[in-house]
């Protein structure tokens, strides 16, 4: 073959790859023939190594962006369930400082009207004892002045059973503060032991009618201060009880409004990073997503180039050692 044939046959090993305009060098220094062939395999063993080198960064950049991608999507899938759970937490505290906030408001009226249903049975307790020791005294009045009535009745109609006043009795008689007593009753005129007797008998049923009230009332008295120290205890503990839970509804309160206040911050900063994570997402896509679309084409596209540079090589290197051959039995035969 002549040298020209052995171009023609590398150029047909390198026709159909074309795509990297580094061939067109090694088809034109071919096709000048200017330079020989073992600066023309140079060139080709130099290419081969580059398009390989090539190769190796895009598979390691092919690499670089499919894991980059997959930490940066399920980084960014984990912040969104973090701000997800976080906006939950949010409504859940929200609504519980609410119903803090309606619960302890219902209790502090609570109070309020529990304090003043306690000034209200007190002053009720004031008046119904007030009105008792004021009846009690009354009757008790009553009854004294029906003894003295039925004294005086004796001295005259059952002198064995008169009783004379203390002198301090006497002394408050002449004073005026008693009755004064009857007249001197006219003997001539002295009503029977009989009816006497009666009348007598008719203060003894008064005397027995008031302790009878008076019985009924101290019972009423007992059982309504009975009933009153009974709701009076019955709403201290409550109050107590009642003024407990408004602190410990308070200090809830304030812990969820921190943990609220907490979670807001979080959720924050989470939408802060996921911003970034989208943002840098969106950067390798456009770092990577042509590589990655077009990997397989460019790798089957290098691997036709190497063929084919292989070939042309072969081709020049099979032609040059003949060559060489040839020259060697030249110079032999002269």
């Amino acid at each position: 073959m002549s040298k020209r044939a052995v171009r023609d046959h590398a150029l047909a090993a390198l026709k159909g790859h074309k795509a990297d305009p580094r061939l067109d060098l090694i088809e034109a220094a071919m096709h000048g023939g200017k330079i020989g062939f073992e600066k023309i395999i140079k060139m080709i063993d130099n290419l081969v190594v580059e398009l390989k080198a090539e190769q190796a960064i895009d598979a390691d950049k092919k690499a670089y962006c499919e894991a980059e991608l997959d930490k940066a999507e399920d980084k960014k899938k984990g912040l969104e369930l973090d701000i997800s759970d976080l906006e939950k937490a949010i409504a859940d505290a929200e609504e519980s400082i609410a119903t803090f906030a309606s619960e302890i408001k219902a209790l502090t009226q609570g109070i309020k009207d529990l304090d003043k249903s306690v000034e209200e049975a007190t002053s009720t307790r004031k008046e119904e004892h007030d009105e008792y020791v004021e009846t009690l005294a009354a009757n008790n009045a009553a009854k004294d002045l029906l003894a003295f009535a039925k004294n005086r009745l004796n001295k005259f109609y059952n002198p064995k059973m008169y009783v004379a006043p203390p002198k301090r009795e006497l002394e408050f008689a002449q004073h005026g503060a008693a009755p004064p007593p009857p007249p001197e009753a006219d003997l001539s005129y002295k009503k029977s032991g009989e009816e006497s007797n009666g009348v007598i008998a008719m203060i003894d049923t008064l005397v027995a009618d008031i302790d009878k009230d008076n019985q009924t009332m101290e019972v009423d008295e007992k059982d309504a201060q009975k009933d009153y120290e009974t709701f009076m205890a019955d709403a201290s503990e409550k109050r107590a009880q009642d003024s407990k839970a408004i602190t410990d509804k308070e200090s809830a309160k304030a812990e969820t409004e921190t943990e609220l206040q907490s979670n807001k911050d979080t959720k924050g900063s989470k939408t802060i990073e996921a911003m970034e994570t989208a943002k840098y997402i969106g950067g390798l896509h456009q770092e990577c997503d042509w590589l990655l679309k077009n990997f397989d084409a460019r790798k089957a596209a290098r691997s036709g180039e190497i063929d084919a540079l292989g070939k042309a090589k072969a081709v020049l290197s099979g032609a040059d050692y003949s060559f060489v051959q040839m020259g060697m039995r030249l110079r032999g035969s002269q």
